[in-house]
């Protein structure tokens, strides 16, 4: 059992408090088996919403699958508690944005996709439905009367 760690880092303009937005976030992962080392071929998603029985009544996790190549039942679960907004003061930083609890597999690459929000940096402006898959965004913020962004988004996965 192990705990990985997501890293977050983009360059943020007049916003701050990027956030996943939701129990029914979207976590795209491609997952690593631990015993084998094959790799998912496609993204697979975890959300807090989700929660499977572990075999033998061990209590639960936001997924549990079998290897494909070898038949090993591996589970990753989210922590709830670990999933921290990337704020304007990380700009430019890499930052844990939410932890993994994994049992049997490890998160090898993330994509980010839509579900994120944000908040203006000196406004009380509101961005939700925020879409990363293109790993830039752009809007305006009327209170400021000036453009907000996030661009170059990257990450990371490291053991905890």
């Amino acid at each position: 059992m192990g705990k990985f760690g997501l890293q977050f880092k983009a360059t943020l303009e007049n916003v701050t408090n990027v956030r996943p937005e939701g129990d029914d976030f979207r976590w795209y992962l491609k997952l690593k088996c631990g015993n084998c080392g094959e790799v998912s071929d496609k993204w697979q998603y975890i959300s807090l919403l989700d929660s499977m029985p572990l075999k033998g009544g061990r209590g639960s996790a936001s997924m549990v699958q079998k290897c494909k190549l070898c038949s090993r039942e591996n589970s990753i679960d989210i922590l709830r508690d670990t999933i921290t907004p990337y704020n304007a003061e990380d700009s430019e930083r890499f930052k844990t944005m939410v932890q993994f609890e994994c049992r049997g597999l490890e998160p090898v690459d993330f994509q980010p996709q839509a579900g994120f929000a944000a908040s203006g940096a000196e406004t009380t402006s509101q961005f939700p439905e925020i879409n990363l898959q293109e790993k830039d965004w752009t809007d305006y913020d009327e209170k400021a009367s000036e453009s907000v962004g996030i661009y170059e988004v990257t990450h990371q996965v490291i053991k905890c």
